[in-house]
């Protein structure tokens, strides 16, 4: 597309008085104006085919039958046009569509801006300070909801047949439910796949965890395409561990460690929290299970006592603890925590931190998804020393990832 020259502009700043940025984006109202009337006249001279003055050469039986005034919505805020009509009405404007009053594309910002968090009230105001013209709540709610089918789509996309990694975790919201104010849990599920790069597969919102719960869940996957997991990394979500066993029996089920060495902490007093923090140290950084072992049962006798039920926490979640010690540094790095989602929990809290309730659950996860896709622009790169990875994981699941390498 062209654009004016330097000299054209200096002609410009010549025949005009501009003193401010106003004057300059008052002529470019006009401009723009004049360009889309031209433009409409255009289109009907070409559906008939004869200029407005050019009678003698009209070789039709229809003809130009005045105007219409019509108010578009512009970036240079509201214009009144003058759509020309033909006498049997079937001259359809192309550059602005019978029906379309906003040619801005305010629908992309209004959806942007309520991406980064903003409120539908706080959009309303901006979109009008910035465009001079006004957009209620509601009809930002509305341009927000066109995304339904959008967000419908996404979590119903067939997924990749295997992954090496599946984490799991969830974040907790406050909506509005039939009048009641209710807790809401957005389960996140991320996948890293055979090439090493992150994907979120999907967002589920509920209100409570059980092994049906999971079990529809994991099932939902299976059915767009997951045919195998290697690794389901998990916090300890109820009911998790007995969905992922009848769902995909072959997988290694692996607790978080970090996440249960803080769930430890509740049974254990502030003072003796950091002695007992590195004390545990030494059992998730032993080089195999067999050590590991042998520093909890020291453990146990220095805090046995004094701390029972953080003893037998760790003892309880043992052989979703153990598959860890199994691994080289560059998989027990990945595995250790699910960091992998508590930073993309970072992002959503960014976004919902004005938000102290949702008005539903298809609110919620509308801004969630709108989150996640601007987080997932951002995963550009695989994990590091991936190849080694992959060898390792080759190894220690043997036939299962052949045939996707």
């Amino acid at each position: 597309m062209s654009t004016l020259s330097k000299e054209q502009v200096k002609e410009i700043i010549k025949g005009n008085n501009f003193q401010s940025v106003a004057d300059v984006s008052a002529y470019l109202k006009d401009i723009f104006k004049d360009i889309i009337q031209e433009l409409l006249e255009a289109e009907l001279e070409a559906k008939l085919g004869y200029a407005k003055d050019d009678v003698e050469n009209k070789n039709t039986d229809n003809s130009r039958n005045g105007y219409s005034a019509k108010t578009i919505k512009s970036e240079f805020g509201e214009v009144e046009i003058q759509v020309p009509r033909d006498r049997k009405g079937e001259f359809k404007p192309q550059i602005i569509p019978r029906y379309q009053r906003d040619v801005s594309g305010i629908e992309e910002k209004v959806i942007a801006l309520y991406a980064r968090g903003m409120s539908t009230r706080d959009i309303s105001e901006q979109i009008e300070e910035l465009y001079g013209f006004s957009l209620s709540t509601e009809m930002v709610s509305k341009i927000t909801d066109r995304i339904a089918p959008e967000i419908k789509e996404w979590q119903q996309r067939p997924l990749e047949p295997i992954y090496t990694f599946v984490f799991i975790d969830a974040i907790h919201y406050k909506v509005r439910d039939e009048g009641r104010i209710v807790n809401r849990a957005a389960y996140v599920v991320v996948g890293v796949t055979v090439e090493g790069s992150k994907d979120i597969l999907g967002i589920w919102i509920g209100d409570n965890e059980s092994s049906k719960f999971w079990l529809g869940v994991l099932n939902d996957l299976k059915n767009r395409g997951v045919e195998d997991v290697l690794i389901f990394c998990v916090d300890g979500l109820t009911g998790i561990k007995e969905a992922i066993n009848a769902a995909y029996p072959k997988a290694e089920v692996q607790r978080c460690i970090i996440h249960q060495l803080r769930n430890s902490f509740k049974y254990v007093s502030f003072k003796d929290i950091k002695a007992f923090s590195n004390d545990f140290k030494e059992v998730y950084r032993a080089i195999n299970e067999e050590v590991a072992l042998e520093k909890f049962c020291e453990i146990k006798g220095k805090w046995g006592k004094e701390y029972p039920y953080a003893i037998q926490s760790w003892a309880n979640n043992w052989d979703v603890i153990s598959p860890f010690y199994k691994f080289p540094e560059e998989i027990r790095r990945i595995i250790y925590t699910t960091n992998i989602i508590e930073g993309l929990h970072r992002q959503y809290r960014k976004v919902t931190k004005t938000k102290t309730m949702f008005p539903s659950d298809s609110s919620l996860e509308k801004m969630l998804y709108l989150a996640s896709m601007n987080v997932v622009k951002k995963w550009t790169q695989r994990y590091k020393n991936w190849d080694r990875v992959l060898s390792q994981l080759m190894i220690q699941y043997p036939g299962r990832l052949e045939n996707y390498i």
